[in-house]
């Protein structure tokens, strides 16, 4: 008996380990959209309040940008970029649930303008050599260390655009961030456990 409620322990916390969750989009042509999402451990979709006030941000910038969200997740903030007036966006994910449900909201979104890849960001960005993006995501796992990493390679393999902006969603208590010196911070914001930064490359 004590084995069998073992077992069906196990499933119930599996089944909780990859529920199905959403995400809205907000605003732009797919406006009111709601993509499904697979909760997996480790993603962490950006808040509809916080998307709200990035994206008034990033208004200036997102018309017919090239734009690469490096740790995709749920591709929120990807798909959000999209609606609004991005001509391309490209997913970065490394977990596989997640990278197959970006391609199915992909499809069920019917556009052209968007694709996903399964893998490490890290490994992933030395591929992309004069790719030249308009605008970054980086919205990494918590405390893995990958801000730094990322920062450098998006530099070194020349993957950013003359006057790129990159979005930062970094812990709260992260407050020492090694970037790249051309870096310059335009909008700064703390949200709970969250801050968030806006970047443009001079």
């Amino acid at each position: 008996m004590a084995r069998n409620n073992s077992n069906r322990n196990k499933s119930v916390k599996a089944a909780s380990n990859n529920k199905a969750g959403s995400v809205r989009i907000i605003a732009g042509q797919y406006r009111g959209r709601k993509l499904p999402v697979i909760m997996a451990e480790g993603l962490r979709p950006t808040t509809d309040r916080v998307k709200e006030t990035v994206f008034n941000w990033l208004m200036p910038y997102l018309y017919e940008a090239k734009c690469l969200d490096c740790f995709a997740g749920s591709g929120s903030l990807g798909f959000e970029a999209l609606s609004r007036g991005a001509s391309r966006v490209e997913f970065f994910e490394l977990n596989k649930s997640a990278s197959t449900q970006i391609s199915n909201n992909i499809k069920l979104l019917k556009t052209d303008e968007a694709s996903v890849t399964t893998g490490s960001c890290l490994q992933l960005l030395p591929q992309k050599t004069n790719a030249q993006y308009d605008l970054v995501f980086i919205d990494p796992p918590f405390r893995q260390g990958l801000v730094k990493a990322t920062a450098q390679l998006l530099e070194q393999e020349n993957t950013l655009a003359k006057d790129a902006v990159i979005y930062l969603e970094v812990e709260a208590e992260l407050s020492q961030l090694e970037l790249p010196s051309n870096w310059q911070l335009l909008k700064e914001k703390v949200a709970g456990q969250v801050a968030y930064r806006l970047y443009q490359r001079n």
